[in-house]
This record gives structure tokens, sequence and C-alpha cells, in this order.
């Protein structure tokens, strides 16, 4: 089993300036003197990274059916690069189970993407010592002081997945949600109780019933898709 790469680890990136958010999926920016547009593949708010004026760093889509002439893939925030892709951190996930690298989920065999059950869809299923092993993936961008924040927005689709998890675990799996922090700044990792108490609530609960809360770092090199350090936790 190999790791994945994607179009946006080609390092061919181009630089631009952010202009503006016309909606969730879609940014103006300039590159050279030209106005282009961009899509954006993080449906999070992120009105603390994409400020107009700001570097990002883009790719040139190929595809000749693509209405975006490019895709926004990094912001520049307090002298480093953030990864604004948000399916990049389920690769990081994944390379790094593949890699063996995640130290609480020892020897992981028969790993899937975007496993399908009844009901549902799980970021990332494996098998771990005979358990079953489901897990949740979610980026995180929000900078607070030292703290790594999510959601930067209410989430109804978060808490979801927060109670299939939940009754996962009520199943006797093993059920895991993973926060993979995309600035390098952060330092610890905690629920945005500010900005959406309702997470906030059911991601206690969720530990309360045994689902394990797990958040890393994820690598700061560019176009690089794995998980470094874990992170201390507070809920």
């Amino acid at each position: 089993m190999k790791s994945i790469k994607t179009s946006f680890m080609k390092n061919n990136f181009i630089e631009g300036t952010f202009q503006n958010r016309t909606n969730r999926f879609i940014a103006e920016v300039i590159v050279g003197n030209e106005v282009g547009i961009a899509h954006v593949a993080n449906t999070g708010r992120c009105k603390e990274l994409l400020v107009p004026g700001v570097k990002v760093l883009l790719n040139k889509n190929d595809n000749p059916n693509r209405k975006t002439k490019y895709s926004l893939n990094y912001v520049e925030n307090k002298g480093y690069w953030v990864n604004m892709v948000s399916v990049s951190a389920n690769l990081a996930v994944y390379n790094s189970l593949i890699a063996g690298e995640i130290e609480t989920i020892k020897n992981p065999y028969d790993i899937q993407r975007e496993f399908c059950m009844p009901g549902t869809r799980i970021d990332i299923y494996c098998k771990n010592e005979k358990m079953d092993v489901y897990i949740e993936v979610k980026s995180v961008t929000l900078l607070k002081d030292e703290y790594l924040q999510f959601p930067d927005a209410p989430t109804l689709r978060g808490v979801k997945h927060l109670d299939h998890l939940i009754e996962l675990k009520r199943q006797g799996k093993r059920a895991i949600i993973l926060f993979v922090a995309q600035h390098p700044l952060g330092q610890i990792f905690k629920a945005n109780l500010e900005n959406d108490p309702v997470f906030a609530n059911k991601l206690k609960e969720a530990q309360e019933e045994g689902v394990e809360i797990l958040a890393y770092m994820a690598s700061s090199e560019l176009g690089v898709l794995k998980l470094t350090n874990s992170l201390p936790i507070e809920i």
C-alpha cells in the first residue's frame, strides 16, 4: 500500500495575492498584473487567514472544463504557510497510518479512505489488533495565541460525525476523532467553545462515551502530506 500524492504536491506553486472570497469555494486573486479566480477547497470561514493583500500559493488548473483557473493551496500567516486544502488532513493521516507513524494506532492494516457504511461515510477505516478502527479527521487552521481551535464556524456536520463515533463506540468499535493542525505556531488543541458551543459540548460528551480524541501537527514542508508530533488537548 502506497502513500497518496495529489496535484497540489507538485510543488510548482504560483505565488499570488488574495483579494476577496466571493463565496465559500471561490476567491479572487492577483497573479502578476492579472486578476484570476481560484478554487478554495475549505468550507471554513478562515477570516483570520484570508484577508485582502495576503500572499497565497496557487496551482494552475490544466483541466479546460474547470471554471477556476487556479486552486488556492496555502496562505501566509505570521511568516508561515498554512495549508488551506481540507482534504490534505485526511491524506496526511492516511499516509502516516501506512508509515506506522501514529503511535496510538499500532500495526494498522486494511487501511481504507472514505469508508462507506449504512447512513454515513467515515474518513478512514482500518483494523488494529483485531479491532475495527473508525477515524474522523478534521483540519484545523484557526490559531488564537498558542491554541489551535476547531471549528472556526458552527458545524452541524461535525456534530453529526461525533454522534456517529459515539454510536460506533457503543457498538464496541474503536472510534477516534483526529484533529490535524495546519498552523506551525500552534502548541495546544482545544474546541472552539466561543464559536460553536454545540460542537464543543458534543466533543466532551464523545470523550465521556469513550471516543478517543487525538491532535497532531501536520508537516510544515510545502506539499508534504504527513503528520509530525502529537499535541496536548484541552477539552
